[in-house]
């Protein structure tokens, strides 16, 4: 991996497709900025269509020859996941980056009975990757990025306890959703060698990144105290939303990029160009991969097997 790699050293991707979720903010309304300038044509898979519409037109504004269109995709309700795959018009899909997230928050369920940072953190994008999986395999050396976090190291998955009703304590929720991440890459990559595919899955943190993420749980909630001290950290502490989008265009573009790699802040994880990132050893578990990838397929009723068995 070169050293000060940046978003000038994306490729050129005219012809390609893409899709990224939660585009019109923060991390994902970058990543996708950047994809689109180099010529790709990118579907802002967001759960409002005021505010995607609205991130189109800003990244319009700025990338004037941008090939952009929105597609509303909640990944709170799988109803809407199914809804985006099923009306996704393209034969081809290059490039698909699980982004969006939430971090934190009070605890909620979402509208199929998951807790929330499970349920959209990870079980929406499994599914949505799953859905999308047949054009995805059937587009040659097409990636599928997602995006963890470097607090994955708090918690591993308690299979026993997905929807942490036993103890909900939300820190510790995020990070089992990222662990989820990083498990369900592992075991996508492995599926995949294993039926011949050339798919790369990936994944990629933005270290310590300053996006709504960190101020949207005290908002939610009315902590006014903490809302202004997550402001003031970041300000202080975090790198900009430009520098932590590098990690992921870089294990969505970059050439070389491996199955089932790391990619984050070459800085203790927390700031600096794209490079190998550490990770806990229980996301290369593959008894835990496996199991993971099954209960996630009985809660979604998802099932790849058959995309898997036509490569």
């Amino acid at each position: 991996m070169r050293s000060g790699w940046s978003s000038g050293d994306v490729p050129d991707l005219a012809g390609r497709v893409a899709v990224v979720t939660g585009a019109n903010s923060g991390l994902g309304y970058v990543t996708a900025r950047e994809l689109a300038r180099k010529g790709a044509r990118v579907v802002l898979a967001c759960r409002s269509e005021a505010r995607g519409q609205e991130a189109g037109d800003r990244m319009a504004a700025e990338v004037p020859d941008a090939y952009l269109e929105f597609g509303r995709l909640d990944l709170a309700d799988l109803s809407s996941v199914r809804d985006f795959a099923a009306s996704f018009p393209y034969a081809r899909l290059d490039l698909l980056v699980n982004n969006a997230g939430l971090m934190a928050p009070p605890r909620g369920i979402t509208a199929d009975g998951f807790e929330t940072q499970f349920g959209v953190n990870h079980l929406g994008h499994f599914a949505l990757t799953g859905l999308l999986l047949p054009v995805l395999l059937a587009t040659p050396a097409a990636r599928v990025v997602t995006v963890s976090s470097m607090m994955h190291v708090v918690a591993n998955i308690d299979l026993d306890d997905l929807g942490g009703t036993r103890r909900y304590r939300r820190w510790v929720a995020y990070a089992r959703s990222k662990s989820a991440n990083l498990l369900f890459v592992h075991e996508l990559a492995r599926r995949v060698d294993a039926h011949g595919g050339d798919l790369v899955a990936a994944a990629a943190h933005p270290g310590y990144a300053a996006t709504n993420l960190q101020t949207a749980g005290p908002r939610a909630e009315g902590r006014r105290g903490a809302e202004r001290a997550m402001t003031a950290a970041n300000a202080v502490f975090a790198q900009s939303a430009e520098a932590g989008a590098l990690p992921t265009l870089y294990a969505a573009t970059a050439p070389g990029v491996r199955p089932d790699s790391f990619t984050g802040p070459s800085l203790a994880m927390w700031r600096g160009g794209p490079a190998p990132s550490w990770r806990a050893p229980w996301t290369r578990d593959d008894t835990m991969a496996r199991r993971l990838w099954e209960a996630s397929e009985r809660l979604t009723g998802v099932s790849t097997a058959t995309a898997l068995k036509e490569i």
